[in-house]
């Protein structure tokens, strides 16, 4: 433990840099920032972060890329590094990176109050709620804000069961829908799961898009006395790259649940906010679940806002007359985060940010496509929607030493711990046409450097 001076002079240190531009620090403070980076992660988070990076190189003696600044379709890095960004954060950052429009609505938010008392009435979170009930389809009105993914997802999925009565969860194999406690048990990927098992017991999972296996679970659970609490999809599975359902297959699941009279959750965490092209991925298929989940870009890529809207049907009496029982998140909805969302789907709609995806999106598919077909022994696939792509490899050496080409180029691309024979590409939609034929061709030298290296 440390003394209460040092960490006050240290902190101070701290301070001082991050009101401090780049371009401005010392290349010896530069230097010390970057060896003190690789310490810190490797004493005080993890050292598996730091093997996980692409940007820690131990050819160059330990050399990290450190990123400082951002703005458009770029991260900076600390010495002045330039990475045209087709990660996107997983889906964060469509309306790209420190966005003004964006950034000065959350400016002025923070120069007159940055949280909330918990017990005034605090009309930004009103107002939000307004918004999305204005741009989501059908009846779906009642919001409920949150901090991040997986708690969106829990609310929902604690939403289902109070409404319901019912215990039973239907998901899909190879799902992703966050990771704490009750958001992987309705996950579909082993590796996430297995460490926490037994997890909640009530969940079943079928193959994604297969609608008659979808609905033997339903009828075989209700032979045998079950209830169910819910139907829980992603219109697109994302982390297990950019799965996109036959077409149909959305609107017959909710025919199913209307018939069986379940709930049905979909997860627009990834696919929503004009990612796929259509402000929401269900409105491609013209089908309104009773509960939408939302996140990731519905901050705007500068705050962390999550959270759920349901129909009418699903906000039970009981809820009205005790709003803290379904949960009483102390940050969830909080001004400044209302805030940026509020400036995003403003900006969104003024700029037509889903039709950008949608087009932008068709042109780097295409351009995808052409590699597929110049580099077939390498390239098993290119498939999704909008800006919301993915290239399957032959294998996960190829996949990753693709991604390291990629990242010699100066792009970024997803992380490959845990897979990399799918590399998903989410860029933001502000990108130009010039960075888009930079990318493509990045993309081919890219796989020509793995076709030599690998024969």
């Amino acid at each position: 433990m440390a003394s209460k001076e040092q960490v006050v002079r240290d902190l101070d240190r701290v301070i001082g840099l991050i009101k401090t531009k780049a371009k401005d620090i010392p290349p010896e403070t530069r230097k010390q920032m970057m060896e003190e980076t690789i310490q810190h992660f490797d004493q005080y988070v993890s050292p598996g972060w730091l093997k996980y990076r692409k940007s820690v190189s131990s050819e160059t003696d330990g050399h990290a890329v450190l990123e400082w600044e951002d703005g458009g379709a770029y991260f900076y890095g600390l010495d002045g590094e330039k990475f045209l960004d087709c990660l996107g954060g997983f889906g964060i950052y469509t309306a790209g990176h420190s966005q003004p429009e964006i950034v000065d609505v959350v400016k002025a938010q923070l120069d007159r109050q940055g949280l909330h008392s918990q017990e005034l009435l605090d009309p930004l979170r009103g107002y939000l709620a307004k918004a999305m009930a204005d741009i989501t389809p059908g009846d779906l009105q009642q919001c409920f804000f949150t901090n991040c993914g997986t708690e969106a997802v829990e609310m929902a999925l604690k939403l289902a069961r109070f409404k319901t009565g019912g215990r039973w969860f239907i998901s899909t194999v190879r799902a992703f829908h966050g990771k704490t406690a009750g958001s992987l048990a309705v996950g579909g990927k082993g590796t996430y799961r297995e460490p926490y098992l037994p997890l909640v017991q009530q969940v079943t999972h079928v193959e994604y898009g297969d609608i008659d296996a979808m609905r033997k679970a339903i009828e075989n659970l209700e032979f045998v006395g079950e209830k169910l609490a819910a139907v829980i999809l992603e219109p697109i599975q994302g982390e297990a790259g950019v799965i996109v359902p036959p077409p149909g297959y959305l609107k017959e699941v909710r025919q199913l649940c209307d018939e069986h009279n379940i709930p049905l959750i979909l997860d627009e965490i990834q696919t929503g906010m004009g990612r796929t092209g259509t402000m929401w991925r269900c409105e491609a298929e013209d089908v309104v679940p009773d509960v939408m989940t939302f996140g990731k870009a519905f901050g705007g890529g500068v705050m962390p806002i999550t959270g759920f809207i349901c129909r009418p049907h699903m906000w039970s009496q009981e809820l009205i007359d005790n709003p803290y029982l379904l949960g009483s998140t102390t940050f969830g909805g909080n001004p400044v985060c209302c805030s940026a969302a509020i400036a995003t789907i403003r900006f969104m709609l003024a700029h037509d940010i889903p039709g950008q995806c949608r087009d932008k999106g068709a042109k780097l598919k295409a351009g995808l496509e052409a590699a597929w077909k110049k580099y077939p022994k390498l390239v098993d696939e290119v498939r999704g929607a909008g800006l919301m792509l993915a290239v399957e490899f032959a294998d996960d050496e190829i996949g990753y030493a693709f991604s390291k080409n990629m990242y010699a180029h100066n792009v970024i691309i997803a992380g490959t711990l845990n897979n990399s024979k799918t590399i998903r590409f989410e860029p933001t939609a502000v990108m130009t046409d010039e960075e888009i034929d930079f990318v493509i061709q990045a993309v081919d030298e890219s796989l020509a450097q793995v076709q030599a290296d690998m024969g």
